[in-house]
């Protein structure tokens, strides 16, 4: 068992608990809790007495709560820096820490989307990037007032992984999908519960007596009765949610997954010919993220909607994010404006969408020297998708 305090576990009768113990850094994910997760994941799901798992974040005297505010990239890229034969970057080579983090991140979420446990996160908090990984392809996700879940990657140069691919146009409408993937829009808990992102709504304050009731269960308990228990009306109707009345215009600008006769460029022309100001909001949105990333979000969609595995679908994301390592490559700027720096201003290479060629695009999608393979598993995948 390989063992880090970021990650702290406990066991009842038939609940088997996961609590986030890294606040400092908002839960974000490093390699060493990937490690330990997949260790005590094992365990979990070995244990026949087992029920449940829950998966939450430890909140306490954090003034800015977080579930987990995603995967410590900021690390990936100094490995990046400090590699000194810049030559290995983005070939998957074992060893690496650019390509381990995204390797064991991948593993874990393979393992907890074909689990047949159920499992229960309680975001009670930021929800982004590997946090979004740990946890979506649970059966059980429940949202609070405290919920704000995004996937910004098209933001600092790379894309939304850890499944993304996947479970968005599986979960959601294509249009949808496309939009949340390509401009990184912040979904608080009415519009989680609108696209069924989140499953359940309960306040914060109802949290501990709900891992309470869980616990104490028998071990045949149905999570959602208990959850049902505690919830409650969300402070706004999921109908009256931002994606709910913006949903007309994201239908007719982003419905554009199976129709590969469009492209992002069509996007943001159609949002610049609604002239309203969601139009205007949302095309500005996507002039600042990198064009690489938006071209390349776009095709991944559009492949991973058509696969019938997640393995494959992280076979493929692998791919892609080893791409986003290689020298010159956007994700190293985005993270050094975003992050390092922190002035805002990356200088995204190629600078418009119309020097993406699909040649760069499927360079993103090239066979790697060191792939990442499908875990051998007993399990069959969740129903939850």
């Amino acid at each position: 068992m390989r063992f880090t305090t970021k990650v702290l576990p406990s066991r009842t009768a038939n609940l088997f608990v996961l609590t986030l113990n890294n606040p400092k850094a908002l839960h974000a994910l490093s390699l060493d809790m990937m490690h330990f997760f997949q260790d005590i994941l094992k365990e979990c799901y070995a244990d026949d007495s087992v029920g449940a798992l829950l998966v939450k974040s430890n909140t306490t005297g954090m003034k800015t709560k977080a579930f987990c505010a995603g995967g410590d990239v900021k690390r990936v890229y100094r490995s990046c820096l400090e590699e000194q034969d810049s030559s290995v970057l983005g070939q998957g080579k074992p060893g690496l820490d650019s390509a381990e983090f995204f390797r064991q991140e991948y593993v874990v979420n393979h393992m907890m989307a074909t689990a047949t446990k159920p499992q229960i996160s309680l975001w009670d908090g930021i929800v982004m990037g590997g946090g979004v990984g740990i946890s979506v392809h649970g059966k059980y996700r429940i949202a609070t007032e405290n919920t704000i879940l995004a996937m910004p990657e098209t933001n600092i140069g790379l894309f939304p992984d850890v499944g993304s691919m996947f479970w968005m146009p599986k979960m959601l409408p294509h249009s949808v999908a496309t939009y949340m993937a390509l401009t990184g829009h912040r979904l608080e808990a009415a519009d989680l519960l609108y696209t069924g992102i989140a499953t359940h709504y309960i306040p914060s304050a109802r949290l501990d007596d709900l891992e309470s009731a869980l616990s104490t269960a028998s071990k045949s308990f149905k999570p959602t009765e208990r959850a049902e228990d505690f919830a409650a009306p969300p402070p706004m109707d999921p109908h009256d949610s931002y994606l709910a009345q913006e949903r007309p215009a994201i239908d007719k600008v982003f419905g554009i997954l199976s129709d590969r006769s469009k492209g992002v460029e069509d996007v943001v022309e159609s949002l610049e010919n609604l002239n309203s100001d969601f139009g205007r909001k949302t095309a500005g949105i996507l002039n600042t993220m990198s064009p690489t990333s938006l071209k390349v979000t776009l095709e991944g969609l559009r492949r991973g909607k058509d696969m019938s595995r997640i393995g494959d679908d992280l076979c493929m994301e692998f791919r892609m994010s080893q791409a986003c390592m290689r020298i010159g490559s956007d994700f190293h700027d985005g993270i050094r404006a975003a992050l390092v720096d922190k002035d805002r201003n990356p200088q995204w290479q190629p600078a418009t969408l119309a020097e993406v060629t699909e040649q760069i695009v499927e360079s993103y999608f090239l066979p790697l020297e060191y792939e990442w393979e499908i875990p051998v598993t007993k399990t069959k995948i969740s129903s939850n998708l």
